[in-house]
């Protein structure tokens, strides 16, 4: 008799109503391994974590955990079984200590300073044993995005994890933090855990996996050995067809800048200064790309820049119009008239109404337009049809636009999002976090359609986590970190190291900042 797999599936099926979200799943996890898991959005993933997590019960199938079938009613179960999930948002109390957040939930006994004191013993064992070096009675808000993670983590191996569940873990890391997860995950497998591993990056699939499994439209379409396979085979299994990327960048002469941002400095909404002395220029037929750990105040620009936030000193020009300063702010229907288009990175917060139909969502912020509204009445057939564009166009699954867009996944949801700003043809998009969360085929469409932008001559800018996405599309990358520009840098003379230790404050030399302001 062979090993028995840490984690199995078998004929693991889930519907909601018409959908079968999940279609005979079968998946075998091998004790001590790391298991990559991709597919495109909505081929199901999501409900096939979340029933290893007990969030879902099956309609039907098996589930078992080293060789026992279990039934799995919640996350606590799941916990019991030795089965955690780190969360691609992170699930933290930001002013609790890191000592506080790991034991919220599992004192264990009344009595909290012995509860606390027996955990922080424990935990100095666990942090001996796998090489963490975190600071127990710091609150977790003075911790970086990595250490936070790795927080979680060690959260997971206190409560007796033996299978770690990552869903999209580096989504929010500099390239340096990516290294020292995947030494993480090196030392977790050699103590004997077992590591399911999510993402939409194959190369990191590549990188740090041992076996992978493909899901598409629900349902198994490769088990294979990460040695025995290759991104382009991986890209074709998910999406059913060979990738080609279709637009390279043309060389385009620059006029005058369409956006000049003169020494702006803004606050967040929690009143500390979350934009610092900023100032840049985007040009016509350029993408610059603006690459930092999330929460350096990427978002406060995004906002100063598409009418959303005055800023509290500096200017901001549109097209050598003044939109935005401590005297005034452009009301942002006024700047989207004026040829100015914006996907929020929050699309929850600021892109869609999770409530509304897609439908609704496809015109929101455009309802006014004549092209949807005629003395006050909308016109419902152009919309309708609208929508429906936009789903063929960007491959929208499912093709119901007349559910909530809360049925959608998240990736689905930005497809939408990334339709319908850059379906008004805008001379300017700024546009944060682009493809998070989406599958290859549409990061290869999505990174097409800015380019083809630029190429037009239209300016475009990009805020993004994931440095391989800037240094594809980018002219330009400007680096930000604790609300502050530390370096400009020409694509040709950018290098993902150099950029990762700038997202960490690190400043880049006199010559080369020279050369890419």
């Amino acid at each position: 008799m062979g090993v028995v797999p840490a984690i199995e599936t078998r004929e693991l099926c889930k519907r909601f109503g018409a959908v079968q979200a999940n279609d005979r799943i079968s998946l075998s996890v091998e004790q001590g391994s790391v298991h990559g898991i991709v597919g495109e959005n909505g081929a199901g993933k999501s409900t096939l974590l979340k029933m290893l997590f007990g969030f879902y019960q099956p309609n039907s199938g098996d589930l078992l955990v080293n060789g026992e079938k279990l039934k799995l009613d919640s996350p606590s179960d799941a916990m019991a079984a030795g089965i955690a999930m780190v969360h691609q948002h992170f699930m933290l109390v930001e002013p609790f200590t890191v000592l506080e957040n790991i034991i919220l939930g599992a004192e264990g006994q009344p009595m909290l300073d012995h509860a606390m004191s027996d955990a922080k013993a424990k935990l100095i064992g666990l942090e001996q044993q796998f090489g963490f070096d975190l600071p127990l009675d710091t609150e977790v808000s003075k911790l970086s995005v990595g250490e936070r993670q790795r927080v979680e983590i060690l959260k997971a191996l206190f409560r007796g994890a033996d299978i770690l569940i990552l869903d999209e873990p580096t989504a929010v890391l500099t390239p340096q933090e990516c290294d020292q997860l995947f030494d993480l995950i090196g030392l977790l497998k050699s103590r004997g855990k077992t590591v399911l591993f999510v993402t939409h990056k194959l190369h990191e699939i590549m990188a740090i996996t041992d076996d992978v499994t493909v899901i598409r439209a629900g349902k198994v379409v490769l088990r294979t050995t990460t040695k025995d396979t290759s991104p382009d085979a991986l890209a074709e299994a998910m999406v059913g067809a060979k990738i080609n990327r279709a637009v390279e960048r043309a060389g385009v002469d620059h006029g005058a800048p369409r956006l000049r941002v003169e020494a702006i400095s803004a606050k967040s909404d929690h009143g500390y200064q979350a934009l610092k002395d900023v100032s840049f220029e985007l040009y016509d037929g350029e993408v610059l790309g603006v690459a930092g750990v999330a929460g350096n105040g990427q978002t406060e620009l995004l906002e100063a820049l598409a009418g959303l936030r005055q800023v509290s000193a500096g200017v901001v020009h549109l097209a050598g119009e003044h939109v935005n300063s401590p005297q005034k702010l452009t009301d942002p229907i006024a700047l989207r008239r004026a040829g100015l288009a914006h996907v929020a990175e929050d699309r929850l917060k600021a892109g869609v109404v999770a409530s509304m139909t897609a439908t609704e969502n496809a015109i929101l912020g455009y309802q006014r337009e004549k092209d949807f509204c005629e003395n006050g009445l909308l016109k419902l057939g152009a919309i309708s049809e609208t929508a429906n564009r936009y789903f063929e166009s960007q491959d929208v699954r499912p093709r119901d636009s007349s559910l909530p867009v809360a049925s959608f996944s998240g990736g689905n949801q930005q497809k939408l999002v990334i339709a319908r700003e850059i379906a008004r043809d805008p001379q300017t998009l700024i546009i944060g976090q682009p493809t998070r969360g989406v599958d290859i085929g549409a990061v290869t469409k999505i990174h097409d359609q800015i380019t083809e932008l630029r190429n037009a001559g239209k300016a475009v800018l990009v805020v993004s986590a994931d440095l391989d996405e800037l240094m594809a599309i980018s002219d330009r990358i400007l680096v930000m970190c604790e609300g502050e520009i530390t370096g400009i840098v020409p694509i040709n003379e950018a290098d993902e190291c150099s950029l990762g230790l700038m997202m960490a404050g690190a400043a880049p030399s006199d010559e080369r900042q020279g050369s890419g302001a």
